[in-house]
């Protein structure tokens, strides 16, 4: 049988700017102030969430087969040019240099906050993976397109890593 040590919060003074909080664990005394107390119960609170985060499988990234630059060309004309141009801001970003760029980085296009703060970069495997379903790469991104079919994405990709 395990035995759960109880612990209560007291305050014990009060001084200007600290209020300094007791705690009693069996007839131990101890003192600390509200930020530890209020940091102490955070972890607390946190801890389930942080353990269930850190349970969840690692993504899976594919690279893409090998694509054709100029089926992807036409792809781009065909699908990406009503949001999207080369060269420069639509309802989307420019491509060109988006390979090996930073996500939601392009000065001078504001972006969803979050994709700006993805933190990813943009290689084969996550182009691949956002074109499949940009939701599930980035909850709460704006754009509303994918690409099903696991060689137009590849055809797409070659293309755009045409654009430097």
């Amino acid at each position: 049988m395990q035995v759960v040590r109880e612990k209560t919060f007291v305050p014990a003074r009060c001084e200007p700017g600290l209020f300094v909080l007791t705690s009693q664990i069996k007839g131990e005394r101890r003192e600390g102030s509200v930020v530890g107390a209020v940091l102490l119960g955070l972890s607390l609170l946190l801890g389930g969430t942080l353990a269930a985060a850190q349970t969840a499988p690692p993504r899976e990234w594919h690279t893409p087969s090998a694509g054709n630059v100029a089926r992807g060309m036409a792809l781009y004309q065909d699908r990406c040019t009503a949001c999207h141009a080369v060269d420069s801001n639509k309802i989307g970003p420019a491509h060109r240099g988006v390979m090996g760029r930073r996500v939601g980085s392009l000065a001078g296009y504001t972006y969803s906050v979050e994709l700006a703060r993805s933190r990813l970069r943009w290689t084969p495997q996550t182009l691949n993976t956002w074109l499949e379903d940009p939701e599930e790469l980035v909850p709460g991104q704006r754009m509303g397109f994918q690409v099903e079919e696991a060689q137009e994405r590849a055809d797409l990709i070659a293309y755009l890593a045409t654009l430097k």
